[in-house]
Protein backbone atom coordinates (compact mmCIF):
# COMPACT_ATOMS: atom_id res chain seq x y z
CA UNK A 1 0.00 0.00 0.00
CA UNK A 2 1.55 3.28 -1.17
CA UNK A 3 -0.53 6.40 -0.60
CA UNK A 4 -0.37 9.86 -2.20
CA UNK A 5 -2.07 12.85 -0.53
CA UNK A 6 -3.23 15.29 -3.23
CA UNK A 7 -3.97 18.93 -2.31
CA UNK A 8 -4.26 22.12 -4.37
CA UNK A 9 -2.06 24.32 -2.16
CA UNK A 10 0.08 24.36 0.96
CA UNK A 11 -1.38 27.51 2.47
CA UNK A 12 -2.08 27.19 6.18
CA UNK A 13 -5.74 26.17 5.87
CA UNK A 14 -7.50 23.31 7.62
CA UNK A 15 -7.65 20.98 4.61
CA UNK A 16 -4.00 21.65 3.83
CA UNK A 17 -2.91 20.98 7.40
CA UNK A 18 -4.89 17.75 7.44
CA UNK A 19 -3.26 16.57 4.19
CA UNK A 20 0.21 17.21 5.64
CA UNK A 21 -0.74 15.62 8.97
CA UNK A 22 -1.95 12.48 7.19
CA UNK A 23 1.13 12.25 4.99
CA UNK A 24 3.45 12.62 7.99
CA UNK A 25 1.38 10.33 10.20
CA UNK A 26 1.31 7.53 7.62
CA UNK A 27 5.08 7.75 7.26
CA UNK A 28 5.40 7.36 11.04
CA UNK A 29 3.26 4.22 10.71
CA UNK A 30 5.84 2.96 8.18
CA UNK A 31 3.44 3.21 5.24
CA UNK A 32 5.01 4.51 2.03
CA UNK A 33 3.69 8.06 2.00
CA UNK A 34 3.72 10.79 -0.65
CA UNK A 35 2.22 14.25 -1.05
CA UNK A 36 1.55 16.27 -4.19
CA UNK A 37 0.48 19.92 -4.31
CA UNK A 38 -1.16 20.80 -7.61
CA UNK A 39 -1.35 24.60 -7.85
CA UNK A 40 0.52 26.61 -5.20
CA UNK A 41 3.14 25.95 -2.56
CA UNK A 42 2.99 27.69 0.80
CA UNK A 43 4.22 27.79 4.41
CA UNK A 44 3.17 24.20 5.14
CA UNK A 45 5.80 22.85 2.76
CA UNK A 46 8.39 23.06 5.52
CA UNK A 47 6.13 20.94 7.75
CA UNK A 48 6.35 17.92 5.45
CA UNK A 49 8.43 15.14 6.96
CA UNK A 50 11.67 14.07 5.29
CA UNK A 51 10.12 10.59 5.14
CA UNK A 52 7.42 11.82 2.76
CA UNK A 53 8.30 12.22 -0.92
CA UNK A 54 7.03 15.49 -2.38
CA UNK A 55 5.86 16.68 -5.81
CA UNK A 56 4.76 20.13 -6.98
CA UNK A 57 2.75 19.97 -10.23
CA UNK A 58 2.61 23.70 -11.07
CA UNK A 59 -0.87 23.15 -12.47
CA UNK A 60 -2.29 26.26 -14.18
CA UNK A 61 -5.57 25.17 -15.77
CA UNK A 62 -8.56 22.99 -14.94
CA UNK A 63 -7.38 20.55 -17.58
CA UNK A 64 -3.59 20.92 -17.65
CA UNK A 65 -2.12 18.14 -19.80
CA UNK A 66 1.47 18.79 -18.72
CA UNK A 67 0.57 18.68 -15.04
CA UNK A 68 -1.46 15.52 -15.58
CA UNK A 69 1.48 13.83 -17.31
CA UNK A 70 3.83 14.81 -14.47
CA UNK A 71 1.40 13.33 -11.97
CA UNK A 72 1.01 10.15 -14.01
CA UNK A 73 4.78 9.72 -14.25
CA UNK A 74 5.21 10.25 -10.50
CA UNK A 75 2.47 7.73 -9.67
CA UNK A 76 3.95 5.10 -11.99
CA UNK A 77 7.56 5.61 -10.88
CA UNK A 78 6.59 5.25 -7.21
CA UNK A 79 4.08 2.43 -7.69
CA UNK A 80 1.40 4.44 -5.86
CA UNK A 81 -1.76 2.42 -5.28
CA UNK A 82 -4.06 4.98 -3.60
CA UNK A 83 -4.59 8.69 -4.24
CA UNK A 84 -6.23 10.53 -1.35
CA UNK A 85 -7.57 13.72 -2.98
CA UNK A 86 -8.52 16.62 -0.71
CA UNK A 87 -11.20 19.14 -1.68
CA UNK A 88 -11.20 20.32 -5.30
CA UNK A 89 -8.12 18.28 -6.21
CA UNK A 90 -10.52 15.39 -6.91
CA UNK A 91 -10.81 16.47 -10.56
CA UNK A 92 -7.20 15.93 -11.63
CA UNK A 93 -7.20 12.70 -9.62
CA UNK A 94 -10.30 11.59 -11.55
CA UNK A 95 -8.63 12.41 -14.87
CA UNK A 96 -5.67 10.25 -13.84
CA UNK A 97 -8.00 7.46 -12.73
CA UNK A 98 -9.45 7.38 -16.27
CA UNK A 99 -5.96 6.49 -17.54
CA UNK A 100 -4.81 4.24 -14.67
CA UNK A 101 -7.88 2.12 -14.01
CA UNK A 102 -6.27 0.08 -11.21
CA UNK A 103 -5.46 3.19 -9.18
CA UNK A 104 -7.75 3.62 -6.15
CA UNK A 105 -9.21 7.08 -5.56
CA UNK A 106 -10.31 8.34 -2.14
CA UNK A 107 -11.89 11.79 -1.83
CA UNK A 108 -11.82 13.88 1.36
CA UNK A 109 -14.44 16.62 1.78
CA UNK A 110 -13.47 19.38 4.24
CA UNK A 111 -16.16 21.88 3.26
CA UNK A 112 -18.64 22.84 6.00
CA UNK A 113 -21.47 23.98 3.70
CA UNK A 114 -21.36 21.52 0.82
CA UNK A 115 -25.21 21.24 0.71
CA UNK A 116 -25.41 24.98 -0.11
CA UNK A 117 -22.92 24.91 -3.01
CA UNK A 118 -24.57 25.38 -6.41
CA UNK A 119 -23.49 25.62 -10.04
CA UNK A 120 -21.19 23.36 -12.03
CA UNK A 121 -19.07 22.15 -9.09
CA UNK A 122 -21.59 19.70 -7.52
CA UNK A 123 -22.49 18.30 -10.94
CA UNK A 124 -18.84 17.68 -11.76
CA UNK A 125 -18.29 16.17 -8.33
CA UNK A 126 -21.25 13.82 -8.79
CA UNK A 127 -19.90 12.64 -12.15
CA UNK A 128 -16.42 12.05 -10.75
CA UNK A 129 -17.77 10.25 -7.66
CA UNK A 130 -18.52 7.20 -9.81
CA UNK A 131 -14.76 6.52 -9.70
CA UNK A 132 -14.35 7.09 -5.94
CA UNK A 133 -13.49 3.98 -3.95
CA UNK A 134 -14.25 5.79 -0.69
CA UNK A 135 -15.17 9.24 0.62
CA UNK A 136 -13.98 10.80 3.85
CA UNK A 137 -15.84 13.74 5.38
CA UNK A 138 -15.57 15.75 8.58
CA UNK A 139 -19.09 15.52 10.01
CA UNK A 140 -22.48 13.79 9.82
CA UNK A 141 -24.13 16.62 7.86
CA UNK A 142 -21.69 16.09 5.01
CA UNK A 143 -22.06 12.33 5.35
CA UNK A 144 -25.83 12.56 4.77
CA UNK A 145 -25.33 14.89 1.79
CA UNK A 146 -22.79 12.50 0.24
CA UNK A 147 -25.12 9.54 0.75
CA UNK A 148 -27.85 11.40 -1.12
CA UNK A 149 -25.92 13.24 -3.82
CA UNK A 150 -22.88 11.10 -4.74
CA UNK A 151 -22.46 7.58 -6.06
CA UNK A 152 -19.81 6.27 -3.67
CA UNK A 153 -21.04 3.68 -1.15
CA UNK A 154 -18.01 3.66 1.20
CA UNK A 155 -18.33 6.79 3.35
CA UNK A 156 -16.38 7.44 6.54
CA UNK A 157 -16.54 10.38 8.94
CA UNK A 158 -12.90 11.14 9.79
CA UNK A 159 -12.07 13.58 12.54
CA UNK A 160 -9.37 16.13 12.00
CA UNK A 161 -6.47 15.82 14.39
CA UNK A 162 -4.01 18.51 15.47
CA UNK A 163 -0.25 18.19 15.56
CA UNK A 164 2.27 20.45 17.23
CA UNK A 165 4.83 21.29 14.54
CA UNK A 166 8.11 22.77 15.65
CA UNK A 167 9.25 25.64 13.46
CA UNK A 168 12.36 27.77 13.17
CA UNK A 169 10.08 30.73 12.46
CA UNK A 170 9.44 33.07 15.35
CA UNK A 171 6.68 35.55 14.61
CA UNK A 172 7.01 38.69 16.71
CA UNK A 173 3.77 39.09 18.65
CA UNK A 174 2.49 42.58 19.41
CA UNK A 175 0.24 43.70 22.24
CA UNK A 176 0.44 43.40 26.01
CA UNK A 177 1.34 39.98 27.44
CA UNK A 178 -1.53 38.00 29.05
CA UNK A 179 -4.09 40.21 27.29
CA UNK A 180 -4.23 38.78 23.77
CA UNK A 181 -7.07 37.30 21.71
CA UNK A 182 -6.24 35.20 18.64
CA UNK A 183 -8.26 34.48 15.51
CA UNK A 184 -6.40 31.89 13.45
CA UNK A 185 -8.27 31.86 10.13
CA UNK A 186 -7.55 32.82 6.53
CA UNK A 187 -9.27 36.03 5.46
CA UNK A 188 -12.25 34.54 3.67
CA UNK A 189 -15.93 35.38 3.98
CA UNK A 190 -17.12 32.30 5.93
CA UNK A 191 -14.79 33.25 8.82
CA UNK A 192 -16.67 36.54 9.33
CA UNK A 193 -13.83 38.71 10.60
CA UNK A 194 -16.13 41.74 10.28
CA UNK A 195 -18.45 40.32 12.93
CA UNK A 196 -15.44 39.65 15.14
CA UNK A 197 -14.29 43.24 14.75
CA UNK A 198 -17.76 44.46 15.78
CA UNK A 199 -17.52 42.29 18.90
CA UNK A 200 -13.97 43.32 19.69
CA UNK A 201 -14.96 46.99 19.44
CA UNK A 202 -17.34 46.32 22.34
CA UNK A 203 -14.56 44.58 24.25
CA UNK A 204 -12.10 47.38 23.54
CA UNK A 205 -14.44 50.02 24.95
CA UNK A 206 -14.23 48.30 28.34
CA UNK A 207 -10.74 46.80 28.18
CA UNK A 208 -8.56 48.97 25.93
CA UNK A 209 -5.38 47.15 27.00
CA UNK A 210 -6.53 43.88 25.36
CA UNK A 211 -5.54 43.21 21.74
CA UNK A 212 -6.86 41.11 18.85
CA UNK A 213 -4.48 39.19 16.56
CA UNK A 214 -5.66 38.07 13.11
CA UNK A 215 -3.41 35.35 11.72
CA UNK A 216 -4.25 33.96 8.29
CA UNK A 217 -3.72 34.32 4.57
CA UNK A 218 -4.53 37.80 3.27
CA UNK A 219 -5.74 37.55 -0.33
CA UNK A 220 -5.76 41.32 -1.04
CA UNK A 221 -9.32 41.07 -2.32
CA UNK A 222 -12.58 42.83 -1.44
CA UNK A 223 -12.92 40.83 1.77
CA UNK A 224 -9.45 41.65 3.14
CA UNK A 225 -9.91 45.28 2.05
CA UNK A 226 -13.17 45.40 4.02
CA UNK A 227 -11.38 43.97 7.09
CA UNK A 228 -8.66 46.62 6.87
CA UNK A 229 -11.23 49.37 6.38
CA UNK A 230 -13.24 48.15 9.38
CA UNK A 231 -10.14 48.22 11.59
CA UNK A 232 -9.45 51.79 10.44
CA UNK A 233 -13.03 53.04 10.78
CA UNK A 234 -13.45 51.57 14.25
CA UNK A 235 -10.25 53.18 15.48
CA UNK A 236 -8.65 49.82 16.28
CA UNK A 237 -5.33 50.16 14.44
CA UNK A 238 -3.36 50.18 17.71
CA UNK A 239 -4.98 47.05 19.15
CA UNK A 240 -5.92 44.85 16.17
CA UNK A 241 -2.92 43.30 14.43
CA UNK A 242 -2.99 41.56 11.05
CA UNK A 243 -0.14 39.08 10.44
CA UNK A 244 -0.97 37.35 7.13
CA UNK A 245 -0.21 33.61 6.92
CA UNK A 246 2.26 32.35 9.53
CA UNK A 247 3.73 28.91 9.81
CA UNK A 248 4.72 28.90 13.49
CA UNK A 249 1.15 28.60 14.74
CA UNK A 250 2.16 26.59 17.82
CA UNK A 251 4.49 29.41 18.83
CA UNK A 252 1.80 32.03 18.22
CA UNK A 253 -0.89 30.15 20.17
CA UNK A 254 1.49 29.75 23.12
CA UNK A 255 1.60 33.56 23.45
CA UNK A 256 -2.20 34.00 23.39
CA UNK A 257 -4.86 33.88 26.11
CA UNK A 258 -8.15 33.42 24.25
CA UNK A 259 -8.78 31.80 20.86
CA UNK A 260 -11.83 32.89 18.88
CA UNK A 261 -13.57 31.63 15.73
CA UNK A 262 -16.48 33.70 14.40
CA UNK A 263 -17.39 31.62 11.33
CA UNK A 264 -20.77 31.54 9.59
CA UNK A 265 -20.21 27.86 8.80
CA UNK A 266 -17.59 25.17 9.42
CA UNK A 267 -16.90 21.48 8.99
CA UNK A 268 -14.68 20.41 11.85
CA UNK A 269 -12.21 23.29 12.18
CA UNK A 270 -8.60 22.41 12.75
CA UNK A 271 -8.22 25.80 14.41
CA UNK A 272 -10.29 24.82 17.45
CA UNK A 273 -8.25 21.65 17.89
CA UNK A 274 -5.03 23.64 17.70
CA UNK A 275 -6.33 26.17 20.22
CA UNK A 276 -7.16 23.32 22.59
CA UNK A 277 -3.87 21.52 22.07
CA UNK A 278 -2.06 24.84 22.61
CA UNK A 279 -3.73 25.32 26.00
CA UNK A 280 -5.82 28.45 25.48
CA UNK A 281 -9.52 29.00 26.20
CA UNK A 282 -11.92 29.17 23.26
CA UNK A 283 -14.93 31.17 22.10
CA UNK A 284 -16.57 29.96 18.88
CA UNK A 285 -19.81 30.20 16.92
CA UNK A 286 -22.15 27.23 17.12
CA UNK A 287 -21.73 26.00 13.54
CA UNK A 288 -20.59 22.73 11.96
CA UNK A 289 -19.06 20.36 14.47
CA UNK A 290 -17.87 23.11 16.82
CA UNK A 291 -20.50 21.88 19.29
CA UNK A 292 -18.87 18.45 19.33
CA UNK A 293 -15.52 19.92 20.26
CA UNK A 294 -17.04 22.33 22.79
CA UNK A 295 -19.92 20.05 23.78
CA UNK A 296 -19.46 20.75 27.49
CA UNK A 297 -19.58 24.31 28.84
CA UNK A 298 -16.36 23.59 30.72
CA UNK A 299 -14.56 23.21 27.37
CA UNK A 300 -15.29 26.72 26.10
CA UNK A 301 -17.95 29.22 25.05
CA UNK A 302 -20.33 28.52 22.15
CA UNK A 303 -22.31 31.45 20.75
CA UNK A 304 -24.88 31.82 17.95
CA UNK A 305 -23.51 32.62 14.51
CA UNK A 306 -23.75 36.23 13.29
CA UNK A 307 -24.42 37.58 16.80
CA UNK A 308 -21.76 40.15 17.66
CA UNK A 309 -23.28 40.94 21.06
CA UNK A 310 -23.17 37.31 22.28
CA UNK A 311 -19.65 36.93 20.92
CA UNK A 312 -18.53 40.05 22.78
CA UNK A 313 -20.19 38.87 26.00
CA UNK A 314 -18.36 35.53 25.86
CA UNK A 315 -15.02 37.22 25.26
CA UNK A 316 -15.72 39.55 28.17
CA UNK A 317 -16.62 36.59 30.39
CA UNK A 318 -13.17 35.07 29.92
CA UNK A 319 -11.45 38.45 30.33
CA UNK A 320 -13.32 39.15 33.55
CA UNK A 321 -12.93 35.62 34.95
CA UNK A 322 -9.26 34.62 34.54
CA UNK A 323 -9.59 31.60 36.85
CA UNK A 324 -12.44 30.19 34.76
CA UNK A 325 -10.49 30.99 31.60
CA UNK A 326 -7.48 28.96 32.74
CA UNK A 327 -9.66 26.09 33.97
CA UNK A 328 -11.51 25.98 30.64
CA UNK A 329 -8.21 25.87 28.73
CA UNK A 330 -6.92 22.96 30.83
CA UNK A 331 -10.16 21.00 30.45
CA UNK A 332 -10.29 21.53 26.68
CA UNK A 333 -6.69 20.42 26.25
CA UNK A 334 -7.41 17.16 28.08
CA UNK A 335 -10.56 16.67 25.95
CA UNK A 336 -8.62 17.17 22.69
CA UNK A 337 -5.85 14.80 23.75
CA UNK A 338 -8.36 12.10 24.75
CA UNK A 339 -10.76 12.34 21.79
CA UNK A 340 -8.89 13.74 18.80
CA UNK A 341 -5.68 11.78 18.94
CA UNK A 342 -3.54 11.18 15.88
CA UNK A 343 -3.36 7.41 16.42
CA UNK A 344 -7.14 6.91 16.63
CA UNK A 345 -7.76 8.84 13.40
CA UNK A 346 -4.88 7.19 11.52
CA UNK A 347 -6.10 3.74 12.50
CA UNK A 348 -9.52 4.50 10.98
CA UNK A 349 -7.94 5.90 7.81
CA UNK A 350 -5.58 2.93 7.41
CA UNK A 351 -8.50 0.51 7.88
CA UNK A 352 -10.33 2.13 4.94
CA UNK A 353 -7.16 2.27 2.87
CA UNK A 354 -6.59 -1.44 3.41
CA UNK A 355 -10.13 -2.32 2.36
CA UNK A 356 -9.85 -0.09 -0.71
CA UNK A 357 -6.42 -1.43 -1.64
CA UNK A 358 -7.63 -5.00 -1.46
CA UNK A 359 -10.89 -4.44 -3.35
Amino acid sequence: MRVLQLIDSLEAGGAERMAVNLANGLAEKEIDSFICVTRAEGPLKSAISNSVEYLFLKRKYLIDIRALKRLERFVKENNITIIHAHGSSFFIAWLLKLKLINLKLVWHDHNGNRPDVTGVYPKLLKLCSKKFSAVFCVNEVLEKWIQTELYCLEIQVVRNFPMIILSKDNTIIKGEQNKRILCLANLRYPKNHLLLLDSFKQVHSLYPDWSLHLVGKVYNDDYSNAVNMSIENKGLKNCVFLYDACYDTSNIISKMDIGVLSSDYEGLPMTLLEYGLGGISVVATNVGDNKKILKDVTYGQLVPAKDSKCLAESLLYFIQNPTERLKSAETLKLHINNNYSKDAVLNDVIRIYTAVNNS
